[in-house]
């Protein structure tokens, strides 16, 4: 699906949104479910950095570091993919204060879903730069260039280009899954809405506002990482042909 499609439903769906809202029984509900989507966007915006950082640190050390180092990121990524995120954050609120370890929900909300995506990303990465064409490493090992330099100048900005689709996609999955901060008392967007379908019983206009919100929110990530596909694929094609 092309950026021009994405772009025609998002506005489809901002303009649905708006028609909804000129509506009393939307308007109504619209100001704090907006509220609580900022708080979701702020916890999925904080934890796909955590995620790109743990994974690309995770990736790395499995691939080139010292043994403790690769054991270490093994462990991470095992244990984050092999239970479930709603364990984790459960484990990270309620457990870690039993051992003298507090934080605040927030700080919970992202670190655990940060975590819990970037075991997945550091697949994406790993994957994305064994990928690479062997002859550009031997191409940089005949340069007598350095691990680091290989990968700063050759390898990463072309597995970068293979990594954005599935890290879009994580980062999707990773905004659906804030709606499980709400069990950990965050008043987010799934949050509001319980709350205020638990006072008022109104079930079909706040839902489906809470429907469209997460869609606007999955297209605008959408639309953001195909934009940036595109840009770094057309770099990487000038640098090619330079």
């Amino acid at each position: 699906m092309g950026i021009r499609t994405l772009v025609g439903m998002l506005v489809a769906a901002l303009a649905v949104i708006g028609l909804l809202a000129t509506q009393t029984s939307y308007s109504l509900f619209l100001p704090g479910l907006l509220q609580g989507a900022l708080l979701t966007i702020e916890i999925a915006v904080l934890g796909s950095v955590l995620a790109v950082v743990m994974g690309v640190l995770a990736a790395l050390a499995r691939l080139y570091g010292a043994a403790p180092l690769r054991w270490l990121a093994t462990v991470y990524v095992e244990i984050f993919r092999g239970t479930s995120a709603l364990v984790q954050l459960f484990w990270l609120f309620f457990v870690l204060p039993q051992f003298g370890l507090l934080m605040d929900a927030f700080t919970v909300a992202v670190l655990a879903l940060g975590l819990n995506v970037g075991a997945y990303g550091s697949e994406v990465v790993r994957g994305a730069i064994l990928a690479v064409a062997p002859g550009q490493w031997e191409a940089s090992i005949a340069l007598n260039m350095s691990r680091a330099q290989m990968l700063r100048r050759i390898i990463l900005p072309q597995a970068f280009v293979a990594m954005i689709p599935p890290w879009g996609n994580l980062f999707i999955e990773l905004l659906k899954s804030t709606a499980l901060v709400s069990l950990i008392t965050l008043t987010d967007l799934a949050f509001k809405a319980q709350q205020m379908n638990q006072s008022t019983l109104k079930t079909v206009p706040i839902f489906t506002l809470v429907l469209l919100i997460y869609l606007v929110m999955s297209l605008a990530i959408t639309i953001g990482m195909r934009f940036l596909e595109q840009r770094a694929s057309a770099g990487l094609s000038r640098g090619r042909a330079a």
